[in-house]
């Protein structure tokens, strides 16, 4: 059976007839054809597009490196104002929702809390609930599939706009499904109507799906991203490349101080699941290091069904701090609108998985202390899961 995308679904009804419509949405917001989301309501005859909104990077995804705000604007094609929801704003303001009667999210998630994507969706969820508008996420597929549920649960007091609630680092849900989830259980109460995929089972894979990759934010350049994005993000707070500024984004992960045979060689000793590190020399062309050769490794999962994408970036991590503990460093505030706390802490929900490589346990160790939280958040998830 052939994968159908809740937009799809939606725009076959008649649901929008006679509504304004502002539509959340961003490059990846296309059907299997490749239409994009926006040019498909504007062609809807009984239904007016009244307004774009963009979430991080951008409504055409055009800003290239994390932090750095967008503007608002106007398109010129549809003939109706942008919004920015990551500017002075990540909330639509009533300004903003005037004229518009339902909300209509279509992003393309990674399934990973740090995604700043599901956090633009529980803003709107929160904006449209004090207005009294209705909401309706397009259910679109997790790339990493919606069985595995991995990592660090967020603990309170570490909330920022890279993890407001208490969800571990891999949450194994679609957009919709955790969008129910922040509604529901997070007690956000917005009138919420998430129209299902068909077709889709929780075990496929983004590769699995018959749909294309379309690049969901600038370092996130291929399906491939995704399956190591979970573990691979966290070097966000170090001063290790994340290989921004590659073409190979959280694939590539290197230092200036590293030895790329000796790093790789290491870390295949320590035989983790369904993945393989070759030795990668490589030098970014902006962020950390730029203009510098860095040496590490790019990850390579070879089995999707043993592979722990959050243990083996803790792994990473553990082996770069040992190379040379003099060089490594935790880097320093600020961080995603965050300017106390440290960024491997917002990143972790916590400051244990800090303290933990810290004090020097092993991978493995900090993977077990997760076991537990993980299984409450398991309990709570299964109520919310639409496949």
């Amino acid at each position: 059976m052939a994968l159908i995308l809740g937009s799809d679904r939606l725009l076959a009804s008649k649901r929008l007839d006679g509504r304004r419509v502002g539509v959340v949405c961003n490059p990846a917001s296309v059907d299997a054809g490749l239409g994009h989301i926006a040019d498909r309501l504007a062609a809807l005859p009984n239904t007016r597009l009244a307004a774009i909104f963009g979430p991080q990077h951008g409504f055409r995804s055009d800003v290239q490196d994390n932090m750095i705000e967008t503007a608002h604007g106007h398109d010129d094609v549809r003939r109706v104002p942008v919004y920015s929801l990551y500017s002075e704003t990540r909330e639509p303001t009533p300004d903003m929702l005037r004229g518009v009667d339902v909300l209509l999210i279509d992003l393309q998630d990674v399934g990973v809390r740090i995604y700043t994507y599901i956090y633009t969706m529980a803003n709107c969820l929160k904006a449209a609930r004090k207005q009294g508008l209705d909401v309706i996420i397009c259910d679109r597929p997790n790339p990493i599939g919606g069985v595995d549920v991995e990592g660090m649960v967020l603990e309170p007091g570490f909330e920022s706009f890279v993890g407001m609630y208490p969800i571990p680092m891999r949450h194994g849900m679609t957009i919709g499904e955790i969008a129910r989830l922040f509604n529901e259980e997070f007690g956000i109460g917005a009138k919420l109507e998430v129209v299902q995929m068909e077709g889709w089972r929780r075990e496929m894979y983004f590769d699995e799906t018959g749909l294309t990759w379309i690049i969901s934010s600038p370092n996130i350049p291929t399906f491939d991203t995704t399956t190591v994005y979970p573990g691979a993000v966290l070097f966000e707070g170090t001063n290790v490349s994340e290989g921004r500024g590659t073409t190979r984004p959280f694939e590539l992960l290197g230092a200036p101080w590293v030895i790329a045979e000796t790093f790789a060689e290491g870390m295949n000793r320590r035989e983790l699941p369904g993945v393989f590190f070759r030795p990668a020399l490589f030098e970014p062309t902006f962020q950390k290091h730029a203009g510098k050769g860095c040496a590490g490794c790019q990850i390579h999962m070879l089995d999707r069904r043993t592979f722990r994408p959050v243990e083996a970036g803790v792994a990473l991590i553990e082996a770069f701090r040992a190379s040379d503990p003099g060089q490594f460093r935790w880097k320093e505030p600020p961080y995603e609108y965050e300017f106390e706390k440290m960024p491997i802490d917002c990143l972790a929900g916590s400051n244990s998985l800090r303290q933990q490589i810290d004090v020097g346990m092993t991978a493995k160790e900090i993977a077990r202390s997760w076991e537990a939280p993980v299984a409450a958040f398991n309990k709570v998830r299964e109520r919310f899961l639409l496949y």
